[in-house]
């Protein structure tokens, strides 16, 4: 009997709409000959069981609602959940919670390694002792006070002003002069209730997934990211405005130094499930950004594009993430 998979998308977040976008190339991929697929909507007063009229179509069909108690719909119990929304609640933990109570395999990390992950200072604590560089940086809470003398005395011009708890690089501004620094810092409060300021790195931005297949960790093609904008921001991402260049042009010995951070890391933070991590080559090393616990996975993410490089059939890959859920 094929296991029915429900690739969950949407959330409540500012990521809704390119998790929805994600989780629809997702639900795409998975091969139907093993799995039954069924995709859920998540919206913040329901779970939809949806389809849609093709593969590009806006149009939609609402075919039932998820119960919550049991995770089923007209009749279907499901088997494994394909969480595919980036940030609050797929992200951070909570989803995984859920599931993890009602004994239903995820195909992301456990909801402590995805709360530790989500919160980039928090996660930067974490990874402290396995001696990657990281940035210096600034941690402030919604209504703490702050002085941007001492920002900018500790940190040094620029540095780059962003939500703790965030993705998709919303409410992230990059600060070049000290009176800049408080909108930047109200613009990260949108999105949040912490923030963190981080010395601006300068680099070459490289980027690399991993994911578990058969009790091992996998690394994929170290990506380049080249943007035409001062950073990798939302418009970079999903607006063209940037080149990935997949895999990246740099040397065996720094893809070999890149890839053992990505597993040592992996391994520390104890991940399961498909990860990205993001870093900036500098002169004196490679520094660790952040962590993505769910990637995204649209037809133009770097995921599918580090997948297809590696020559690995998209199904194929979908299929190691299904089985290695847990």
């Amino acid at each position: 009997m094929k296991k029915k998979v429900a690739v969950i998308y949407g959330g409540t977040s500012s990521e809704r709409e390119i998790s929805i976008l994600s989780g629809r190339y997702a639900a795409s991929s998975i091969d139907r000959n093993r799995y039954e697929v069924y995709e859920v909507l998540f919206n913040a007063d329901s779970w939809l069981l949806v389809e849609w009229e093709s593969e590009d179509s806006d149009r939609m069909k609402v075919l039932g609602t998820v119960d919550k108690g049991s995770f089923s719909c007209n009749g279907i119990k499901f088997d494994i959940a394909c969480i595919m929304i980036h940030g609050i609640p797929g992200e951070n933990g909570l989803l995984q919670g859920y599931f993890e109570m009602m004994g239903v395999p995820v195909t992301t990390c456990s909801s402590f390694v995805c709360t530790v992950a989500f919160n980039k200072y928090s996660c930067k604590t974490f990874l402290r002792d396995t001696g990657v560089k990281m940035a210096d940086d600034v941690f402030l809470h919604r209504g703490e006070p702050y002085d941007v003398d001492a920002i900018v005395k500790k940190l040094s011009l620029p540095v780059f002003v962003k939500p703790s708890d965030g993705g998709s690089s919303f409410g992230v501004t990059k600060v070049k002069k000290a009176s800049d620094m408080p909108a930047a810092i109200d613009a990260a409060f949108m999105e949040g209730d912490t923030l963190l300021i981080e010395k601006a790195i300068a680099g070459r931005e490289v980027t690399q997934a991993a994911y578990t297949s058969k009790g091992k960790v996998v690394v994929l093609p170290v990506t380049e990211i080249i943007t035409e904008n001062e950073y990798f921001d939302y418009e970079a991402k999903y607006l063209g405005k940037s080149d990935e260049v997949c895999p990246a042009a740099i040397t065996a010995e720094q893809k070999a130094d890149i890839s053992y951070w990505t597993e040592r890391i992996y391994r520390h933070l104890g991940c399961t499930g498909l990860v990205r991590m993001d870093y900036i080559m500098a002169e004196d090393g490679v520094y660790f950004l952040e962590i993505n616990a769910t990637p995204g996975m649209t037809k133009m993410s770097l995921v599918p594009k580090m997948v297809r490089v590696a020559r690995i059939d998209i199904r194929d890959f979908f299929t190691e993430l299904i089985e290695s859920a847990r």
